[in-house]
């Protein structure tokens, strides 16, 4: 096992060669499986616009420097423009559209919507995902804090007082 976790023989998944260069691979997807035929290559993020037409997460620079594409692989913070969705068969993926429950929004949507924590929105679900996984972190002791643990999140619109107060209002509320 290395540092990163288990390898994909080791979590026992098996890749079957489809084509010129496809394997298959079943992803689980806020909680339903997803098979997918995808390039060995294909980044998490582009298996879940593209092939699964999830869209919440967003393609802003692609270099994992923006935020924009979190999601949470096994309830941990990912940037999937860096993931190759082949390494998440048999994990858990959790997107944006999968953190409401039915009708009803996350508390940190429904704060976000109440603090204005956003703008063009572009950003806003990479945010809120960052933003739930790290009060579950525990890392939303004061401002500084939120602030720096959500510094791998930007927004360019510049939101980040109603982001943090967005932030504090859901840590508050529990």
């Amino acid at each position: 096992m290395s540092a990163r976790g288990p390898s994909l023989t080791e979590r026992g998944a098996v890749l079957e060669e489809r084509g010129p260069g496809l394997v298959h691979v079943t992803l689980s997807i806020n909680g339903a499986e997803h098979s997918l035929e995808i390039e060995p290559r294909v980044s998490l993020l582009d298996a879940l616009r593209e092939h699964a037409h999830l869209t919440g997460a967003k393609k802003g620079c692609d270099q994992g420097t923006c935020g924009a594409c979190t999601v949470w692989v096994d309830g941990r913070r990912v940037l999937s423009c860096l993931t190759l969705a082949m390494t998440c068969e048999g994990r858990e993926i959790t997107t944006i559209e999968g953190l409401a429950e039915g009708d009803e929004l996350h508390a940190m949507q429904r704060a976000f919507i109440a603090e204005d924590a956003f703008q063009c929105g572009y950003c806003t679900p990479g945010q809120i995902m960052s933003a739930v996984a790290l009060l579950e972190e525990g890392h939303a002791g004061d401002d500084a804090e939120i602030k720096e643990w959500m510094s791998g999140n930007i927004c360019r619109c510049a939101a980040y007082p109603h982001i943090r107060a967005a932030v504090r209002a859901v840590r508050d509320q529990t």
